[in-house]
């Protein structure tokens, strides 16, 4: 599903943000949209703006200007805990597990503004990651890279959102992993949720997502179907080598 062509209300948009840390202007001028249903990746080098982007769209950072609307409400001046209760959820970077307790309680975590998630909660997640039915009383922290990845990303998925932010995805896995990692993602996508992903790895991430937005120095250099990103000569160069 792409959002071209589609005339109804973004599920996500930011709309002209500017964000500043003290004096230091982060994002200039940020618009940019994720639509139900939609993969959307944000990408760009480091010092880009992407984790300030995904902490303005959570409300861990405030924006100076412009305006940040979410399932067709202003969320702007809203907490982060109220976004959560409408409906983000992320899968942050190093996927931040709570390491001494098990596989089981990650998730219960996940489900913490829900009474601890439902049989159908837990079902629903099994059924996207068997192996953490399997692996349910193990300590999360004995797990390896992948696995823990899954755990961060039913543990998110718990919370029943309706956009998923996940940032930097491929953050400390070996190559495979990551290959592996973004089949779960794209499974995830194909099961009816809405995502923003930020990576710096434009490969892989364009090759699962419907559109994409490239970040440098705070700004917006490019925006488009990701297949069009994937053509275009000044991406390839920048970020997906010559």
């Amino acid at each position: 599903m792409s959002a071209a062509g589609n005339t109804s209300e973004a599920l996500l948009r930011l709309d002209a943000v500017d964000t500043y840390y003290g004096p230091i202007h982060i994002l200039q001028n940020l618009s940019l949209e994720v639509h139900a249903g939609e993969l959307v990746c944000l990408l760009g080098g480091n010092a880009s703006g992407k984790s300030t982007t995904l902490k303005t769209v959570l409300g861990i950072v405030q924006p100076r200007s412009g305006s940040v609307r979410f399932a067709g409400e202003e969320v702007t001046s809203r907490s982060t805990s109220y976004r959560i209760r409408k409906g983000m959820a992320i899968v942050p970077e190093n996927r931040r597990l709570f390491a001494p307790m098990s596989v089981l309680e990650n998730l219960q975590m996940g489900a913490y503004l829900h009474g601890g998630g439902s049989k159908e909660d837990f079902d629903r997640v099994y059924e996207l990651f068997p192996l953490l039915h399997e692996r349910r009383s193990q300590l999360a922290g004995t797990l390896s890279g992948g696995e823990q990845q899954m755990v961060a990303m039913g543990r998110a998925l718990m919370a029943k959102p309706k956009l998923l932010l996940m940032d930097e995805p491929s953050m400390g896995l070996a190559p495979i992993l990551v290959e592996r990692s973004f089949e779960i993602i794209k499974q995830v996508h194909e099961s009816g949720v809405a995502m923003l992903i930020v990576e710096q790895n434009a490969n892989v991430s364009l090759a699962i997502a419907d559109r994409g937005y490239v970040l440098s120095t705070g700004r917006l250099v490019l925006e488009g179907k990701a297949s069009e990103l994937v053509a275009d000569e000044d991406l390839r160069k920048a970020y997906l080598g010559r």
